[in-house]
């Protein structure tokens, strides 16, 4: 019981824990992110290749689809991994 815990853990495995003690299921959220950026933008290349073939696209459907993409990637890159300091 005399022992320092500090001392007695991995300085690395030490940082991974307090950093995801800081920021909590962030891989999975950064899953599901990219899961939705690359959902929004399948339909949004979709869309341009309707819209190169002569079909014709509904401007609403086409702002949805630019907002989701840049939503979801917004939503990614304000998740990224940080230098603390």
């Amino acid at each position: 019981m005399g022992s320092d815990p500090n001392r007695s853990l991995d300085p690395a495995l030490r940082q991974r824990l307090l950093s995801e003690a800081r920021t909590p299921w962030r891989g999975l959220r950064r899953a599901l992110w990219f899961a939705l950026v690359a959902s929004a933008g399948l339909g949004l290349a979709t869309m341009a290749l309707r819209a190169s073939a002569g079909s014709e696209v509904a401007s609403g459907d086409l702002l949805i689809q630019i907002g989701a993409v840049a939503l979801f990637g917004g939503l990614l890159w304000f998740d990224r991994n940080r230098l603390d300091g």
